[in-house]
C-alpha cells in the first residue's frame, strides 16, 4: 500500500508556471507507476499525466503535450508535475495516483484503473 500526498498548487496568472510535486511514502513506493489527473468543477476526472516506476516512459494527455512534464525522483519517492504556459482552462484541483499491479496501456487513462490517491492540490490560472 501507498500514501501520496500533493502539494505546489496555487494561483498564477495564464503564461505562467507553477511544479507539482507528489511525495510517496509506503512499501516499495519508489516502484509505483504514477499518473497525474485533473478534475475541474462540473467536470469528469481526466488524466493529465503518467510516469513509469523507473521514469523511463511518459504519456500524455494531447492538451497538455509540450506544456507539461512529468518526472521523478525515486530517491526522495517524489513525483512532478511541471507546467509551463498554463492556460485558464488548466485550472482543477491536481491529484496523483497510483495503481496497485502498475500501468495498463487500455486502461492507463481511467481514474478506475488507480487505487491510491492524494488529497489533491489547487491551481487556477488567471486571464
Amino acid at each position: 500500500q501507498v500514501q501520496l500526498q500533493e502539494s505546489g498548487g496555487g494561483l498564477v496568472q495564464a503564461g505562467g508556471s507553477l511544479r507539482l510535486s507528489c511525495v510517496a511514502s509506503g512499501r516499495a513506493a519508489s516502484s509505483y507507476d504514477m499518473g497525474w489527473f485533473r478534475q475541474a468543477p462540473g467536470k469528469e476526472r481526466e488524466f493529465v499525466a503518467g510516469i513509469s516506476g523507473s521514469g523511463s516512459i511518459t504519456y500524455y494527455q494531447d492538451s497538455v503535450k509540450g506544456r507539461l512534464t512529468i518526472s521523478r525522483d525515486n530517491a526522495k519517492n517524489t513525483v512532478y508535475l511541471q507546467m509551463n504556459s498554463l492556460k485558464p482552462e488548466d485550472t482543477a484541483v491536481y491529484y496523483c495516483a497510483a495503481p496497485e499491479g502498475g500501468f495498463i496501456i487500455a486502461t492507463m487513462r481511467n481514474p478506475y484503473a488507480y487505487d491510491y490517491w492524494g488529497q489533491g492540490t489547487q491551481v487556477t490560472v488567471s486571464s
